[in-house]
């Protein structure tokens, strides 16, 4: 049985050689030359200086802690099952504790906290937008009620699927707990769908709900109001009918969301929405239809220690509409760090128009369906010390391969950006940065300016996957605005072409003689 090991070695004076070697069970070299797999490129001088140190370690998922277990101790004015929160949170001054106490809390209106008061929980409750669902007949089939649904609204957003075009509608129905899937007309009824009839104000099943447990999401949001210095702690928040691009628990100035479950919600789970200064952190943020969390016009937010998982499961487009992990927009300074973002159906983490000053630092972003990270038309960002892997290879309308398509580490049409200590590996690309024609705004005309790459580890070994630049006609890359170096870059062959410069296909020894990444490493492993 043979095993691998890599051994590393200066073999003349500005060469560096990396070899993979086979050795047997006890630990010797093989024999068999053919055995060694060189691969060899030049430095560009015996004083040039080794590359900064990339990091190495992939921090592993199941150590990390948010959500309601964190919340400590409450002790206030209680709120118990089957009372209306929202009248006992308007009867109260500013500054009042509210400990919900154990169990289901129904939220038939929207409750609007005071400044400085807190809404927590030390005993898992659960604050729930939906209503029981519980008079049945069968039809053909199927099985119906009636005079539950809302009046008939507009449509909003944009759907994966935008033939049906249904994901916009807020209704999701839930049978033992489990998310129905919706579907665009009765005759596509079966079992784990339901179907709304609005003109009929009729909802259709596809299981029989004899002896479950059916509800329907009604009220739109749990938590919002203006106040400031609000605390929301230990609740688990589910089942609000959100309109596209709102949220569950909408943040305020200064507000702290923490250690709280968001979850199955019809849009987004956690918007900061002119929150100056305000905190979302150790928080569960999952399945929710469309996004984790959303921020907009926001002077330094901080989103930090959150797991945000496997949201967008209401079909929202995959590829280019608000789905999936974080999206941060016209927001200055504060940073998203520190945060576990994984499997979710979009885009990981996504700052778009004009945000100024954002750090996205110390995350791990894993197997989301688009790319890792994206930064577009944004300035003055750094993205830095975070790990990606398996993001971009999702499939569905708008997804591709290219690197027009994206990456691990996506830089769209902004200027001042520094992408360094990152590890990115087994994305659909590595680090891809796109120039394209975007208009103007808020800063002039929207352009691709002065972006540095560095001290980055890359791995790319599958299919197109690749590193570089890209540009569209109207948006030609003025020579050095776009810099990489210092980085490591691991291959599958130095001799595929897996680097790209408008258009244009490179190998390892052929990038560099484009001038960028002549200070970095190649090897394969």
């Amino acid at each position: 049985m043979k095993t691998p090991s890599t051994l590393v070695a200066i073999v003349a004076a500005g060469t560096i050689a990396v070899a993979v070697l086979t050795s047997t069970a006890n630990g010797s070299p093989a024999d068999d030359p053919d055995d060694i797999l060189p691969g060899i490129l030049p430095l560009d001088s015996p004083a040039t200086p080794r590359p900064t140190a990339t990091p190495t370690t992939t921090p592993q998922p199941g150590t990390f802690t948010a959500g309601p277990s964190l919340a400590p101790a409450c002790t206030g004015v209680a709120i118990k099952p089957g009372q209306e929160a929202a009248d006992i949170v308007d009867a109260y001054p500013n500054g009042t504790t509210f400990c919900f106490t154990a169990g289901l809390h129904r939220i038939t209106r929207t409750i609007h906290p005071k400044a400085d008061q807190v809404l927590a929980s030390d005993q898992d409750a659960v604050l729930t937008g939906s209503v029981p669902l519980t008079k049945w007949t069968a039809s053909d089939g199927a099985w119906v009620t009636t005079g539950v649904l809302p009046a008939a609204y507009g449509r909003s957003g944009q759907c994966e699927d935008n033939v049906a075009d249904i994901c916009y509608l807020r209704e999701q129905v839930f049978v033992d707990g489990k998310h129905l899937t919706r579907v665009a007309a009765r005759d596509k009824v079966a079992p784990g769908t339901f179907y709304a009839d609005y003109g009929a104000n009729a909802v259709y099943l596809g299981d029989n709900p004899a002896g479950k447990s059916v509800e329907m999401s009604k009220t739109d949001v749990a938590i919002r109001s203006s106040a400031t210095g609000v605390t929301v702690r230990g609740l688990t928040v589910e089942h609000f009918a959100t309109p596209p691009q709102g949220g569950a628990v909408v943040l305020g100035l200064n507000w702290k969301v923490s250690a709280n479950d968001i979850r199955w919600n019809h849009a987004v789970g956690a918007m900061l929405v002119n929150a100056d200064g305000a905190v979302l952190e150790k928080n569960l943020i999952q399945y929710n239809g469309q996004l984790g969390v959303g921020q907009y016009s926001t002077l330094n937010g901080t989103i930090s220690g959150n797991q945000v998982s496997n949201n967008n499961t209401d079909g929202f487009w995959i590829a280019d509409w608000e789905s999936g992990g974080i999206k941060t927009t016209w927001s200055n300074g504060g940073s998203v760090s520190g945060n576990l973002i994984k499997d979710n159906r979009g885009v990981g983490l996504w700052s778009d128009a004009y945000d100024d000053g954002r750090t996205f630092s110390d995350n791990q972003i894993v197997d989301n369906a688009a790319d890792g990270i994206r930064y577009e038309i944004g300035r003055n960002g750094v993205i830095e010390n975070n790990v990606i892997t398996g993001n971009g290879l999702g499939t569905g309308r708008g997804s591709g391969t290219s690197l027009w398509d994206g990456g691990g580490i996506n830089v769209n049409t902004s200027s001042n950006v520094q992408v360094r200590n990152n590890v990115v590996a087994n994305n659909v690309n590595g680090i891809s940065i796109q120039s394209r024609t975007r208009g103007s705004g808020p800063w002039g005309k929207n352009v691709l300016r002065d972006i540095v790459v560095s001290s980055n580890q890359v791995t790319m070994k599958g299919g197109t996957s690749a590193t570089g630049m890209v540009q569209n006609s109207g948006a030609v890359i003025p020579a050095g605005e776009v810099t990489l170096n210092g980085n490591t870059y691991i291959l599958d062959s130095l001799t595929t072409n897996r680097f790209q410069k408008t258009g244009q296909w490179y190998t390892a020894r052929q990038w560099r003689s484009t001038g960028q990444d002549t200070n970095s490493s190649f090897r394969t492993g």
